[in-house]
């Protein structure tokens, strides 16, 4: 009997055994999972913290740009007002500011009296003016006696001067006239008192200024101009004086540069002028 016992008791032992092993190994397995989960758990708050960390520096240097950004609108606000405030005009009235009302002066204090300006000291300022324009007066008035006495040159009159100045400009030059030509068809027709010389203008008008009516008596020495007329002008009257004797008539054209151009002579018997 107390051979089964032990048996038995062996048993029971032997079956504990695994138990005990099974319970150690589920304690094991659950230290395990537990220690994973805290080694988990330590990781994620590390990188939790680790992100943390890295926003903290972020969103300071964003809070930085904002409060810069902020400062820059404020200084900028600032300038604008300053440059709108700059070109106003402060418009003053036109009436008269009233004079500030002076406080009522105590009968006790008497006022002291003004001073009176130095007479000596300006006397002498007004005598030494008067002697520096009598010397001055002295010095121009010997001055004058002894320009006249040496027989100074007089000033030119305002004639002198004027004929100096028109000497002194340059003469108008002439631009010379590339072609010139005669009054061509001169004639004399007969009047009550003499003759209406006539003739016709020259095709090179260019320059023309005018004709010169010449005439001598007998054909013999200088001519001499009776008419000088303008470029538009073609006739001239001369008035006849006597029947004796005979005169040459010539009619020139006058160009601007000063040449002649005279046409064909021709004489009629009498005298005229």
């Amino acid at each position: 009997m107390a051979v089964k016992k032990k048996s038995a008791a062996k048993k029971k032992v032997a079956k504990k055994a695994p138990a005990r092993k099974a319970v150690a190994k589920k304690s094991a397995a659950k230290k395990s999972v537990a220690k994973k989960k805290t080694t988990a758990k330590r990781a994620v708050k590390k990188s939790v913290a680790k992100k943390t960390a890295k926003k903290a520096p972020a969103k300071k240097a964003a809070v930085k740009k904002v409060t810069k950004k902020k400062t820059a609108a404020k200084r900028s606000a600032k300038k604008s007002a300053k440059k709108a405030a700059a070109p106003r005009v402060t418009v003053t009235s036109s009436r008269p500011v009233a004079a500030p009302v002076a406080a009522p002066v105590k009968a006790d204090v008497p006022a002291k009296p003004a001073a009176a300006p130095k007479q000596g000291a300006s006397g002498r300022v007004v005598f030494a003016v008067v002697v520096g324009i009598v010397l001055l007066a002295m010095i121009v008035w010997s001055k004058s006696g002894t320009d006249t006495d040496d027989g100074a040159a007089p000033a030119p009159s305002m004639s002198q001067s004027v004929e100096a100045s028109e000497s002194a400009t340059p003469e108008e030059t002439t631009v010379a006239v590339g072609t010139i030509e005669a009054p061509s068809k001169f004639v004399a027709l007969k009047s009550a008192d003499g003759l209406n010389l006539r003739w016709v203008a020259p095709m090179a008008t260019d320059g023309l200024t005018g004709y010169n009516v010449e005439m001598r008596a007998n054909g013999t020495g200088d001519w001499t101009i009776i008419a000088t007329v303008p470029a538009d002008q073609l006739t001239q009257a001369v008035t006849k004086i006597g029947d004796t004797g005979w005169t040459q008539f010539r009619v020139s054209s006058v160009y601007s540069d000063g040449q002649t151009a005279p046409a064909k002579v021709f004489g009629i018997p009498g005298e005229f002028k």
